[in-house]
C-alpha cells in the first residue's frame, strides 16, 4: 500500500469538494461527528460498567474522546517517523499533522454504532434475530430475506452499524452520510469485510476477519473507498475482502490502550477493585519516576493510569516501526497492544478484567436487564414492520394502533421498502437507542406507566 493513496484528499461522495487550506479535511471529519446525534448519544449509553450515580465512571462518549486523544498521541508519533525515514514527505497532506488527525477523527466515532448495554447488547439483538429466523414466518421467511442479510442480523456488529451511520444514514442520507474523508473511513474500518465472509474465514485466516464491519447495504460503498485508498483485496469462494488501512492499527491500540487501563480505574471508583490489585496491574507499565505514598489513593490511581497511558504509547509506535513493511503489504496478522514490549502486562490486565471486572455483580445485574429490555422493545416493535410488510410496505396502510406507536417512537419507515430493508431499519432503531431510552420505551410497550 502507498500513502499517496492511503492519504488521498477526497469526500466520501464529493469528490470535487475544495478542501480549504487553513481547514483540513480531518479537522471537518472530527466536526461532522462530535456534533452528530448519534455521537451525542454515546453519554447515556454503556461502556463496561454500569451507568453509576458517580459522574467519574466512563460512558462511551467519554471513552471515544480519550481514545481519540489517544490515537492524536498515536499518530503524530508514527507520523514524525515516517517523515524522518523518508515514507512521506511532511508537505501537504503527507505530514505527520495529517496522520494525527485521520486516526483522531477515527477515534472518535469508532464506537458510535454501538447499541444499548455494551456488548451484552450486541448479544441480545442478535440473539432475537436468531430466534425468529428460526421460527421462519411473516417477516422472517428465508425466502423473502438475503443470506447475507440473515446471517449480519443474527451476529449483530456495532462496528457494521457504525460504518452504516457515518457513510449512509447520518446527515446525507443514502447519499455518503457524513461525507467523511476517504482515509478517516478506511481508518475506521477494523473489520473489512462482510458476515458471510468474516463467519467462514474468522481471525486465523486474518486478524480483520475476526468479526464483520460492512453490511450488504454499505458493501458496494466500502469497495468504493478501499479501491480508492489501494487496500489490498482478498478473494475466497465466500466473497472478497480487504486488508487493513495501515492507520487501523493506530485507531485499534488507542482503544485497547483506554480501556484496558482504564477499566481498571473505573473499577476502583466503583469498588470492585482494591486500590493495590489496580496499582501492582499498572505498575509494570507505568515504571512510577516518583513518590506517590503522600497522594490520596484517587490520586494514585489517577497518576499510575497517566503513566501508564504514556508508556503503552511509546511501546505500541515501537511495535509499529517494527512491524511496518509487514503492515504495509498486508500481512500483519495482530495487534499492536499484543506485539509490544508490555504485552504481558496488558494479558494479566486482561485477566483481572475477566476474573473480576466482567463478572462484578452489578454489572451482570445490568446485562441481564439490559437483554431483556432490548428483547422487549423489539417483541413491541415488530409487528409493526410485520404490519408494513403485510401491507407491501406501505405506510398508509398501517393500522390504527400502528400508526400511533410509530408517531410516539418517531419511527422512520424511510428506507423500509422490502423484507431486507425493513429489518435492517428495525435494528437502526433500537441499536440508535440509549440506555435510558430503551428502557423508557420499553415500559411504553408494555404499558408501564
Amino acid at each position: 500500500m502507498k500513502w499517496d493513496e492511503l492519504l488521498i484528499q477526497e469526500r466520501l461522495y464529493d469528490p470535487d469538494y475544495d478542501v480549504q487550506p487553513n481547514r483540513p479535511l480531518y479537522t471537518q471529519d472530527a466536526d461532522r461527528i462530535v456534533f452528530s446525534a448519534p455521537f451525542r448519544r454515546l453519554a447515556n449509553k454503556t461502556q463496561v460498567h454500569p451507568l453509576y450515580d458517580n459522574d467519574h465512571i466512563h460512558h462511551r462518549l467519554i471513552h471515544s474522546v480519550e481514545t481519540s486523544l489517544v490515537g492524536r498521541s498515536l499518530g503524530m508519533s508514527v507520523g514524525h517517523w515516517l517523515e524522518q525515514e523518508g515514507h512521506i514527505d511532511g508537505k501537504g497532506e503527507m505530514t505527520r499533522h495529517a496522520l494525527a488527525g485521520i486516526v483522531n477523527a477515527a477515534c472518535l466515532a469508532h464506537d458510535i454504532g454501538n447499541p444499548p448495554f455494551g456488548h451484552s447488547g450486541e448479544e441480545a439483538i442478535g440473539t432475537w434475530f436468531s430466534e425468529r429466523f428460526d421460527a421462519n414466518q411473516g417477516l422472517f421467511a428465508h425466502a423473502k430475506v438475503d443470506h447475507g442479510v440473515k446471517a449480519e442480523l443474527c451476529k449483530f456488529e456495532g462496528n457494521a452499524q457504525g460504518f452504516r451511520l457515518i457513510a449512509k444514514l447520518e446527515m446525507y442520507r443514502n447519499m455518503g452520510g457524513m461525507r467523511l474523508s476517504l482515509p478517516v473511513l478506511g481508518a475506521f474500518q477494523k473489520y473489512p469485510a462482510r458476515a458471510r465472509t468474516s463467519k467462514y474465514l474468522g481471525e486465523a485466516h486474518y486478524i480483520g476477519l475476526k468479526k464483520f464491519g460492512v453490511f450488504e447495504a454499505e458493501w458496494d460503498v466500502f469497495v468504493d473507498v478501499s479501491e480508492k485508498l489501494g487496500l489490498i483485496e482478498g478473494q475466497s469462494e465466500h466473497g472478497t475482502w480487504f486488508k487493513r488501512h495501515p492507520l487501523v492499527y493506530l485507531v485499534e491500540a488507542a482503544d485497547d490502550i483506554c480501556y484496558e487501563i482504564l477499566d481498571l480505574e473505573d473499577a476502583f471508583i466503583s469498588g470492585d477493585l482494591e486500590e493495590q490489585a489496580v496499582i501492582n496491574a499498572l505498575k509494570p507499565i507505568a515504571n512510577p519516576n516518583r513518590n506517590v505514598s503522600n497522594m490520596s489513593p484517587e490520586e494514585r490511581i489517577a497518576f499510575f493510569r497517566a503513566r501508564s497511558i504514556g508508556k503503552a504509547i511509546e511501546s505500541c509506535v515501537e511495535a509499529f516501526k517494527e512491524n511496518y513493511e509487514l503492515i504495509m503489504c498486508g500481512d500483519f496478522n495482530s495487534s499492536l497492544i499484543k506485539t509490544c514490549a508490555l504485552d504481558s502486562a496488558f494479558s494479566e490486565i486482561s485477566k483481572i478484567a475477566k476474573r473480576q471486572i466482567f463478572t462484578a455483580r452489578r454489572k451482570t445485574e445490568l446485562e441481564v436487564s439490559g437483554r431483556n429490555v432490548i428483547r422487549s422493545v423489539l417483541d413491541g416493535v415488530s409487528p409493526i414492520f410485520e404490519d408494513l410488510a403485510a401491507n407491501d410496505w406501505d405506510e398508509e396502510a398501517l393500522s390504527s394502533h400502528n400508526i400511533q406507536v410509530k408517531r410516539a417512537l418517531n419511527l422512520d419507515f424511510r428506507d423500509a421498502k422490502c423484507h431486507n430493508t425493513g429489518l435492517h431499519c428495525l435494528a437502526d432503531f433500537v441499536s440508535g437507542m440509549t440506555d435510558r431510552y430503551a428502557v423508557k420505551t420499553s415500559k411504553l410497550l408494555r404499558g408501564v406507566l
